[in-house]
């Protein structure tokens, strides 16, 4: 097909050869699932070295907000490549950087007035982890050193990011390694009673919430939540009302909140930030992926003068944040950074986006009737499908099954890049699709799935 092909077949080759894949058992590499490489991207468009093209359906793992090889993000850094490409943020400052906190600290919601710099996703919820606990010790409560996490989330893969999520597929192996969690259970709405709300499910299961943090606001240092949608743990979501009953709750058991935007900030759930549909500022946000557009790693901690004002001190206290990164604040990611954000404010992007949601959340409906479709839920421009063995009883195929593998294989003959989390299949396209490029994505979802569930 692709990479059995003349021009693919090099590349891949030489990949095999030294190249260690993320998510990956890379022997599927060398049998079923033959490797792609890609030699230009534009728009929603990935092209391969034969010359065939794929629709980005899940913008690249959910970072291309605005399309590949953007032509005013290009120009961004094309110009700051020729001023200044990197320098050290300890003892330093540059224009992009300055100009990136403040943009941020305007956008986000009020209060979040101090913004620390970090490389990627996983950093930045480290970042949020350390500096919550830090905090604490700062304030004379020592006994504050656990957090409260929620079941099914997930929150990145270094060693403190993965104790705080609880997937078990990227937990598991590495328990004896992690700091120990209080786990309460998920919102998710999946799983609520027929008949049922999603607020007023939300709103049940909150009960859990209150009674750990009764028990436990002693020990805690914070609860950290992916807000509204569980994006690794199969795009499960929620109500806003569960985030306004955390806020209030944490802040009368004197808990910080930790939101984890990394995945649902910059437009995904239809606002710039998932929080503002429930009107809240959390302790720490924790920002990424979208961030620059997808152009080049870069995270951020946006937090409260409070937060800041309990490491600020003087040096021999040895109160300070010690935490760094030797590309902290690169000057180039910056760059693109401030780029996207421009895009949002003159583009009007999020309206657009409301329109393009409204189409996808219609062409998906009509899967709403098949036999193996248990349900379809979306919350802007995230959609998701999931199938199931039995759709009465909600009996999920066994994972073994690899049905998500079935549809992702049929995708890419027909020219489009799905990638389903177990038998979940989603839709995150970048921001530059088009009504016809998401009939497209639909329609090959719907004939995957005819495929995957036809036994």
């Amino acid at each position: 097909m692709t990479a059995a092909s003349s021009a693919n077949a090099a590349y891949v080759a030489r990949d095999l050869a030294h190249v260690w894949h993320p998510c990956t058992q890379m022997k599927d590499h060398e049998q079923q699932l033959p490797l792609i490489p890609i030699r230009r991207g534009a728009g929603a468009w990935l092209e391969d070295f034969d010359g065939h093209r794929y629709l980005d359906a899940i913008s690249s793992w959910w970072v291309t907000l605005f399309g590949h090889a953007n032509p005013r993000i290009n120009a961004a850094v094309r110009a700051q490549l020729e001023k200044l490409e990197q320098v050290i943020l300890a003892g330093f400052t540059h224009e992009p950087v300055i100009e990136l906190a403040e943009a941020l600290t305007s956008v986000c919601p009020k209060g979040l007035n101090r913004c620390f710099f970090a490389d990627n996703g996983s950093a930045a919820v480290e970042v949020a982890v350390k500096m919550s606990f830090h905090y604490w010790r700062n304030s004379g409560q020592s006994a504050r050193r656990r957090f409260i996490t929620l079941s099914n989330s997930y929150h990145g893969e270094t060693l403190g990011a993965l104790a705080v999520g609880n997937v078990d597929l990227y937990k598991e192996i590495y328990q004896p390694l992690l700091m120990d969690v209080i786990t309460v259970p998920s919102p998710d709405c999946y799983q609520r009673s027929a008949g049922e709300s999603w607020q007023q499910y939300s709103q049940r299961r909150f009960a859990d919430m209150e009674t750990t943090l009764a028990a436990h606001a002693h020990e805690a240092c914070a609860v950290i939540v992916e807000p509204l949608v569980q994006c690794a743990g199969g795009m499960r979501m929620y109500d806003p009302v569960y985030l306004s009953l955390l806020r209030e709750a944490c802040t009368r058991h004197r808990v910080h909140l930790i939101a984890d935007e990394i995945a649902v900030g910059f437009g995904r759930t239809g606002t710039l930030f998932a929080c503002e549909q429930a009107g809240i500022r959390p302790d720490f946000m924790c920002l990424s992926k979208g961030l620059t557009g997808g152009y080049l790693p870069l995270s951020a901690v946006l937090t409260t003068d409070e937060v800041y004002a309990a490491f600020y001190d003087e040096y021999v206290k040895l109160n300070a944040f010690l935490h760094s990164h030797s590309f902290t604040g690169n000057p180039l990611a910056c760059a693109a950074a401030l780029a996207s954000l421009s895009i949002f404010r003159e583009d009007h992007v999020l309206e657009r986006n409301r329109a393009l949601a409204q189409h996808m959340g219609a062409g998906a409906a009509q899967l709403a009737d098949h036999a193996h479709v248990a349900e379809i839920r979306q919350r802007g421009m995230i959609l998701a499908i999931e199938l199931a063995a039995d759709k009465a009883s909600r009996t999920p195929y066994p994972w073994q099954e690899r049905r998500g593998l079935i549809i992702y294989r049929h995708a890419l003959t027909r020219g489009v890049l799905l990638r389903p989390i177990g038998n979940v299949v989603y839709f995150m396209p970048p921001y530059v699709v088009t009504p016809q490029e998401i009939d497209l994505m639909v329609e090959v979802a719907r004939e995957g799935i005819e495929l995957a569930t036809c036994d």
